[in-house]
């Protein structure tokens, strides 16, 4: 089951509030009259003193993480070089709106990703056909279960199509509404080798280029020798962009399960914008931290 501290944090909040006003309502009183009578001061239920003192904690943490700044561990390398593995980052969750906690229900408008945006978003799943032939999405990456359910996962990737654009992928080459991106080639990845992704990157002789997108210009790392994934159009996947949705993929292209596999990420899905590397977490046998990346602007 996934954890949805967003969720647990809502039902918190709506718990200790319930509790704490049935107790103003109904209870309150009757505990004031019998202070009186019996001339000493009669102590809370220990519920009640506890969401008395929690309430307003949790209304706030609440509050701050679902309109203002929440925060996010990198779990895995397909964003790599921009953001790696133990990256702890800020996610601006008002950039793109305000919506309801835990629901992501917009409550106010407030602009749409741009191209080359860094978005975190709630895992749409995996594009499939059912018995039917219909298009399903499914938690089954093999789509030997199409009707598998969804994990209730969030992901990161950087938007590369907006609705309306054309998209074509031919193996390390992006093109946007027919024209292609252009890149410039920095040279070969370099990083720890005692770090399981940098080593695979370094083994299947991985390079770094800066791509251009529109405005926004940053590194991706292109490793053919390790895998080619699937083009774009394909079967499941068309050039065109539907409305609502975005195309999004990893800055690790070669090594990123994104919009490639699984279609566009839906409008309704995006939790926030990626802005800060707080935090870079390697654990001890590789310093504990790397400070290099760390308290970083993410481009």
């Amino acid at each position: 089951m996934a954890f949805d501290f967003s969720a647990i944090l809502l039902g918190l909040t709506v718990l200790f509030g319930l509790i704490w006003l049935f107790d103003r309502l109904f209870l309150a009183k009757g505990r004031r009259a019998r202070s009186e009578n019996l001339g000493e001061e009669q102590p809370e239920p220990w519920p009640v003193d506890w969401a008395r003192s929690l309430f307003p904690v949790i209304l706030v943490v609440l509050l701050l993480r679902s309109f203002v700044a929440e925060p996010f561990r990198i779990p895995s390398g397909s964003m790599m070089p921009t953001l790696d593995v133990g990256d702890f980052i800020l996610v601006n969750k008002f950039s793109y709106g305000l919506r309801m906690p835990a629901f992501n229900n917009k409550l106010l408008e407030n602009g749409e990703p741009r191209r080359g945006d860094v978005v975190v978003f709630r895992f749409p799943g995996y594009l499939c056909k059912d018995d039917q032939g219909n298009t399903v999405r499914s938690g089954d990456i093999t789509c030997q279960n199409p009707h598998a359910p969804v994990p209730g996962e969030n992901w990161i990737k950087r938007v590369i199509g907006l609705p309306g654009d054309r998209i074509e992928t031919r193996g390390s080459e992006l093109y946007i509404n027919g024209e292609r991106v252009g890149m410039d080639e920095i040279g070969p990845y370099k990083g720890n080798m005692n770090e399981p992704e940098d080593r695979l990157l370094m083994t299947y002789g991985s390079k770094l280029y800066t791509e251009h997108l529109g405005s926004i210009s940053h590194t991706i790392a292109l490793t053919p020798a390790y895998n080619m994934p699937n083009d774009i159009p394909n079967a499941l996947v068309p050039s065109e962009v539907p409305q609502g949705c975005y195309i999004v993929m990893g800055d690790n292209r070669m090594n990123s399960t994104d919009s490639r596999w699984w279609g566009c990420m839906p409008e309704k899905n995006l939790v926030g914008k990626a802005f800060f590397v707080w935090l870079a977490w390697r654990g001890p046998s590789n310093g504990w931290f790397d400070a290099g990346r760390m308290f970083r602007v993410i481009h």
